[in-house]
Formats: C-alpha cells, structure tokens, sequence
C-alpha cells in the first residue's frame, strides 16, 4: 500500500473542529465597521473560475453588510504574488483574501522558501466552498468509466494521454495521486501557460484530472465526459456519475476549496462580523444553485471549523507532494 492510499480517512473527513487561537490583536474593531470599501485580494487572474466566485461573495457581502467589498486580482508565480500581497496588508478589516487549495495547501509545500507563511501570516473567517474533482475524458475514449480506464491502463501502461495545467498544479498532483492509488502508469503532459482544454476538446489528449466548473459547460454539452468524481455521495448537477468510491477507489479523494482569510492580527470582533456575514452569504438560494450547477458546494463555517479544515487539507496534500517527489525551487 502507498503512502497515497492512507490519505481518505482525512481527506473524505476533514476535522471541522479544533481549537482556534487568534493572533495578537491588531487595530480595535471600530463600532461601524465597515465604514469604507474592502477590497478582497484574490491571488487568480481576472476572468477566471475562482475570480468569479469571489465577485459573487463581494456582491454578497455588500448587501449584508451594507458597505462595498470589491476584487483586486494580483495573480502570477502560483499565487505566490497575490497571497504575499494579502500576507503583508494592514490587519484593520479593510484587506481580505480568498484562499484556495492551491494557495495554502499545496504550494507551501512546493517551495522551500516563501515570502509568506501560510499558517501564521492569516486569520481564517469562513470556507466559501468546495469543488469535487472530475476525471474529465474526450468522447473518444472508450472507457465508460473510472474502472474501465484502470483496467485498461493496466493492460496498456501509458496507454493514454493527460493533460496537466503544469507541474506542482492541483491538476498535476490529483493526476499523480490517482496514478499511484490505482496503480497504474499514465503519459502526463504538462501545459504551463496555455490552458489545456482546447486540445481536450479538440481530442490530442484523452484525459485531465480537474475542478468541475472548468468542464462542466463542455460535459453538460456532450463535448466532453466524466468518468468519475470524488465526494462521498453523487452529485447533484451529475447524477448519472459515479464517485470513485463507488468504482473501488476511495482511497481517491482530492478536492478544491475557497475560502476567506483576513491578515493575522486582525480585531477578533472584526473576524466575528464577517464571519455572522459569511453565514448568511450560505444562506443565499441563488448562490447555493450556482456552485451546484457547476459541480460544487457552497459550505460555510466558523473561524475555528475553517482552521482545521485548512490544517488537515494541508497536511493532506503535503503527503501528496512529497510522494511526488515535486519541488518547484
């Protein structure tokens, strides 16, 4: 057994509860906090999937709070560039981030030096939501299933083509992870700069291991197809696609997540506003149907569930990694 297959037991349940300590309280929380606009800084280009989640919380977190919260994109460099930015704001309310997978969980284990520390540099608010990951393949490929194309790998070692989004990406490192829990060998082509779906739809590659909203329009369309997606249950916007579970892989169980952070020191009664806020942000009907339409979940939950969560998924993925073998410096 792999190092990878001891990973679902923290992966399928990640610890919502621990004990949170806040970091040394910055600038008090004033009475009428917010009193002037937020900007969120979210380390993902504009225009991207996660880009569009984070215009959606601000919209939200405008109406309940009754202040205007606005996106700066600072992307580049793996979201090193945007999470350094965030890691070094002024800890007054007023500079926000949204963390994902990539962000706090993997990249800190890609790199042996960063210009931030993602454990101490940030305050945790609330998980936005999470992304179940889908083994997305051309019409083309025969396998009408995740335990099909096991088999047939088998037979056939690097019998087909995956596509990464580069290496160290969450693309890259879910490939790996399903390679060594199934046991078997596939040919992994990293794309660094130019997003690889193109020449998924267009059939040069087979396969990619990714976040549904990527591919979610393409599946809906019958352009491309899902052989499997992680979650312990079926999702609902795929009903008709088994999780791996359901074809002997539970030890397979990656997922991406977003979530808000403010920089550490903020006011506790400034992280306890916007957390009341991001409860009520979960509430939002309409937002709920968005995340689910494209394969997601919109989850929420308090300072403390949110900082267990980052810590197990961290530590997850850090066993990921170095059975990887990755380092990006």
């Amino acid at each position: 057994m792999t190092i990878l297959k001891r990973l679902a037991a923290s992966a399928a349940a990640l610890p919502l509860v621990a004990a949170f300590a806040l970091a040394p309280t910055g600038a008090g929380a004033q009475p009428d906090y917010p009193s002037k606009p937020v900007r969120i800084i979210a380390p993902f280009p504009a225009g991207s999937g996660p880009d569009a989640n984070a215009r959606e919380l601000a919209a939200e977190l405008t109406k309940i709070l009754g202040q205007s919260f606005y996106v700066e994109n600072r992307p580049g460099a793996s979201n090193i560039i945007g999470t350094e930015v965030a890691a070094k704001a002024a800890n007054d309310g007023y500079s926000l981030y949204i963390g994902t997978t990539s962000s706090l969980s993997v990249v800190p284990h890609l790199y042996s030096k960063l210009p931030f520390n993602a454990e101490r540099d940030f305050a945790p608010i609330s998980l936005l939501g999470v992304l179940n990951t889908g083994l997305i393949a051309t019409p083309s490929v025969p396998a009408k299933d995740a335990r099909e194309l096991v088999a047939q790998l088998k037979a056939k070692p690097d019998s087909v083509t995956v596509a990464t989004q580069g290496i160290g990406s969450y693309s890259h490192l879910s490939a790996v992870w399903f390679n060594s829990v199934a046991g078997v060998k596939s040919n992994l082509v990293p794309y660094n700069s130019n997003s690889p779906y193109a020449d998924l739809l267009a059939g040069q590659i087979q396969l990619m291991f990714d976040g549904l909203p990527a591919a979610a329009t393409n599946v809906q369309a019958g352009k491309l197809k899902l052989l499997a997606i992680t979650g312990r249950e079926r999702h609902p916007s795929f009903p008709n696609v088994p999780t791996f579970a359901e074809q002997g892989l539970p030890d397979y169980t990656p997922i991406a997540w977003q979530g808000l952070l403010a920089p550490a020191g903020t006011a506790p009664a400034i992280l306890e506003k916007l957390s009341a806020a991001m409860g009520k942000v979960c509430q939002s009907p309409e937002l709920a149907k968005k995340w689910r339409d494209y394969g997601g979940e919109l989850r929420c939950n308090t300072p403390a569930e949110f900082t267990a969560f980052i810590q197990a998924d961290r530590a997850m993925w850090g066993k990921v990694v170095r059975a990887a073998g990755v380092k990006l410096d």
